[in-house]
């Protein structure tokens, strides 16, 4: 194997979902540097449809309140098709991500108050100092928001690279039409996922856990 080749492999079994960050914000040139390799990711004949509105500071501060509060009293309103199901293995692997959390932070499955109160931390962005929302044209359909997806991959291995943590947050887009409000967009506009970044806080249990992956021969056919 090359170099790079183990590199890559290297961040791709350290990345992890953080839910939880110190409170310092990244410099703005690691964080040039990391929009920038992002810009880079392959698209549907170079299209690159992802827009990203990187959030900090006080504006940070005002969207997580403003935010927090419309959930609170607002349906979801999500912009692409929520899925349906989970059936099967599907479900399975979900539910033990979920327990896996709930163990690292102490919450009993049985504990609904804590339960929410954890599901609200991803509308207060975990505590991250950062957080980007993604949209993307609504005549590219899905096939826009796939490419947003590789930007993302992009995007999470990178912040890996400078020692950053990040959490891809589907939840985020389970609102759409308040976060085209907020940055002024048009219904033209898919939000497709959020994700919220930092410098991972030392030591947090919930940073703690690695979700499983199943085996090649579970996701691959080879003809």
């Amino acid at each position: 194997m090359t170099d790079a080749f183990s590199t890559l492999s290297a961040l791709q079994d350290s990345r992890s979902t953080c839910r939880a960050y110190a409170p310092e914000p990244v410099p703005d040139g690691t964080l040039d540097a990391l929009l920038r390799m992002a810009q880079r990711t392959a698209s549907w004949c170079n299209t690159q449809p992802w827009q990203v509105e990187v959030v900090s500071g006080d504006a940070l501060a005002s969207l997580r309140t403003a935010l927090v509060e419309h959930v609170l009293s607002s349906p979801t309103s999500p912009d692409l098709e929520w899925p349906t199901a989970f059936p099967g293995v599907y479900g399975d692997r979900r539910r033990e991500c979920g327990f896996q959390l709930y163990d690292a932070l102490g919450i009993a499955r049985e504990d609904k108050d804590a339960r929410f109160a954890q599901m609200l931390k991803n509308f207060e962005f975990f505590g991250a100092p950062h957080v980007a929302i993604v949209h993307t044209p609504a005549e590219l359909g899905p096939y826009g928001a796939v490419d947003a997806g590789l930007w993302l991959q992009s995007f999470l291995l990178g912040a890996e690279a400078l020692g950053l943590g990040a959490a891809p947050q589907a939840a985020l887009a389970s609102y759409g039409g308040f976060f085209r409000e907020w940055f002024g967009l048009g219904e033209d506009r898919l939000v497709v996922f959020g994700v919220s970044f930092g410098v991972p806080a030392e030591g947090a249990p919930v940073n703690a856990f690695r979700t499983t992956r199943a085996e090649i021969s579970d996701a691959v056919r080879l003809h």
